[in-house]
């Protein structure tokens, strides 16, 4: 059984920063791919950032320039470096671990954690 945890959230100012931490425990392994989703009040939960296998990245336009995902070389824990924070930007942000191993796919979600932005 895989856990992935997230902290880091919090309320912060406008043009303020954080940064978001995804830890996996339990049984892990090097995950394929993990990424960053959130989700607003009232929408639809949408990518923010992910990363492959390989160490490509990709990034919702909205977060462009502001956003930096990284990961560890275990490939078990992914950062979100959130600068120039807007208040479009709450929302309760997601990690996702996601792959095939052994044949089978797998999809990991944490909790969430809530990340408020004030104007």
């Amino acid at each position: 059984q895989v856990q992935l945890v997230e902290s880091g959230g919090g309320l912060v100012q406008a043009g303020g920063s954080l940064r978001l931490a995804c830890a996996a425990s339990g049984s892990i392994f090097r995950f394929n791919a993990m990424a960053w989703y959130r989700q607003a009040p009232g929408k639809q939960r949408e990518l923010v950032a992910g990363i492959t296998a390989a160490g490509d990245t990709n990034y919702a336009d909205s977060v462009k320039g502001r956003f930096t995902l990284s990961r560890d070389r275990a490939k078990t824990t992914v950062y979100l470096q959130m600068n120039s924070l807007k208040p479009e930007d709450t929302a309760v942000y997601y990690c996702n671990a996601n792959g095939v191993r052994f044949s089978s796919p797998y999809d990991y979600w944490g909790q969430g954690t809530q990340v408020t932005v004030s104007s």
